[in-house]
């Protein structure tokens, strides 16, 4: 399944040393795949999906923390 294959590549991927840039498309790309397996999912009630979707929820939330933290004024 190729949704596992993209899941698979973000969990494995470097996240230190990236530019802002990367990390807002990072962002946006962990978004839309977690959709596409949250459709998926809602059809098959797959339990592992579940547990995909868990784990890059919590790559999205880092991803995202480290972008509101820049912030000053």
């Amino acid at each position: 399944m190729e949704l596992l294959q993209r899941a698979e590549e973000f969990e494995n991927r470097k996240w230190s040393r990236i530019s802002t840039s990367e990390r807002v498309q990072a962002s946006r790309d962990l978004k839309s795949l977690i959709l596409e397996i949250n459709e998926v999912y809602k059809s098959t009630r797959d339990q592992h999906l579940m547990e995909v979707m868990k784990r890059l929820t919590g790559i999205k939330k880092k991803v995202e923390k480290r972008l509101t933290m820049r912030v000053d004024v």
